[in-house]
């Protein structure tokens, strides 16, 4: 645990006395006044907003926490979509009420965040123990969360090193190589991807790929830039990230390798269990996510191999942090229970029992995770496979309308797949649709 309760109440004691001395007022010493009258053995419910599959619950933290702190409740607001988490929260952050005590901010909208909500936040970075969180985490992913005037508005959860899942049971099928290390032989690049797809579907009726998204979700971060310029200025229409990633998913769109479903809807997640697809583009807390849509009965029936093209660069798809907004009513209850769900110790059990790849280094290199198998992967190495990816990782800068940016061109993805739209066409609609996102 890499923060004390009982010393940050004393010392946030010892910092009101001297700004009260010093006759100091507003929104600072009335935090200060908070942070003195805080009794970490008070009773205390605590509210915890998420998206997704952010997996502290089933990594057993709540719990735990819960044991360590008898007068603590957690209770979680979970929306499944994070879009509409994220339309939720910023509604709620426009009205200045409704917040949760704490909320999960993903990486496609940290940056809208950090730009636009950052008054909003608690300020780690101006905690007495900033040096030592700072330290608990990758200079980048502190980085991401960090207004240009040095705030610091989430600690960081995890990232999305990615690698590709594939079903060996229908591999076999196809008479394709099933083990793991032939596997990721087969497609050292996209374009060798795109030949296993074609192979694949002259000798099976399904699909090779469960959408066009995968690829170009994936490849984009393969690029020198993605979606910003170094100064996080949108540019879709010039980054190499984009037009190559591009090229590779509306051929696969155009000539039928997917199944055309939309992530994360109601077709895409039966179809985990249809065999309606052989493979997924997987950042590491996809596994979770499998696994929780197929259970019991797809435990061996998928393995991991390497992404395409990931000896030249890997990507990172995803990603969390954990913000406390400031005016809440259990700030400093909220601010001891985001720092210990963040800290290594509990990142690494969330890899071990949830499969999210650590956003801290320490536990990057612990070796519970450097040498964790996944059983339901078919005993895949994922601490291994997974820890190779984050350290070929292109950091390329993120931007306030990244989601938005991605959400236009796979969309145009979609048309391609759906009906027929030529790939230029639907790259230049692609293109109104962000600039109109961005404002251009």
């Amino acid at each position: 645990m890499i923060h004390s309760t009982k010393g940050k109440a004393a010392l946030g004691a010892a910092l009101a006395a001297v700004l009260l001395t010093a006759g100091c007022g507003g929104s600072d010493g009335d935090a200060a006044a908070d942070a003195a009258a805080y009794d970490p053995n008070a009773p205390v419910t605590l509210t915890v907003g998420t998206f997704g599959t952010m997996d502290f619950d089933n990594a057993g933290l709540y719990d735990e926490y819960m044991k360590l702190h008898p007068n603590v409740t957690i209770k979680q607001n979970n929306i499944a979509q994070s879009a509409a988490y994220y339309k939720s929260l910023q509604t709620r952050l426009a009205a200045g009420s409704g917040l949760d005590d704490i909320q999960g901010l993903e990486i496609g909208f940290v940056a809208d965040v950090v730009e636009n909500h950052a008054d909003a936040f608690v300020d780690f970075a101006a905690e007495d123990n900033a040096d030592e969180l700072k330290g608990s985490f990758y200079d980048w992913k502190w980085g991401q969360a960090s207004t240009e005037d040095g705030k610091t508005i989430g600690l960081g959860t995890d990232t999305g090193p990615q690698a590709m899942c594939y079903r060996k049971d229908l591999f076999e099928q196809a008479g394709l190589p099933t083990d793991r290390e032939e596997v990721g032989k087969l497609w050292p690049t996209w374009d060798a991807y795109l030949d296993v797809a074609r192979d694949y579907q002259s000798k099976s009726q399904n699909k090779f790929l469960d959408s066009p998204a995968s690829i170009f979700s994936s490849s984009v971060y393969q690029g020198e830039t993605a979606y910003n310029d170094a100064d996080g200025k949108p540019i879709p229409g010039e980054s190499d990230g984009v037009k190559t990633a591009w090229g590779y998913a509306s051929t696969a769109a155009s000539e039928g390798l997917t199944a055309n479903l939309s992530q994360f809807g109601d077709e895409w997640n039966a179809a985990f269990s249809n065999g309606a697809f052989a493979t997924i583009a997987c950042p590491a807390w996809m596994l979770g996510y499998i696994s929780s849509q197929m259970g019991d009965g797809g435990a061996g029936k998928w393995d991991v191999a390497s992404l395409p093209g990931s000896s030249e660069s890997a990507s990172n798809w995803g990603g969390s942090f954990l913000g406390v907004p400031k005016d809440g009513k259990n700030v400093e209850a909220a601010k001891d229970l985001a720092e210990w769900l963040t800290a290594p110790e509990q990142q690494v059990k969330t890899f071990v029992e949830a499969a999210h790849f650590p956003s801290s280094p320490k536990a990057a290199e612990d070796p519970e995770v450097v040498g964790a198998t996944n059983a339901y992967f078919s005993d895949a190495p994922t601490g291994e496979i997974f820890g190779k990816s984050a350290e070929n990782i292109k950091r390329t800068p993120i931007g306030p309308y990244d989601t938005q940016i991605q959400e236009a061109f796979t969309t145009a993805l979609t048309d391609i797949a759906s009906n027929g739209t030529a790939p230029d066409a639907a790259f230049g609609n692609a293109l109104k649709v962000a600039q109109q996102a961005i404002g251009g």
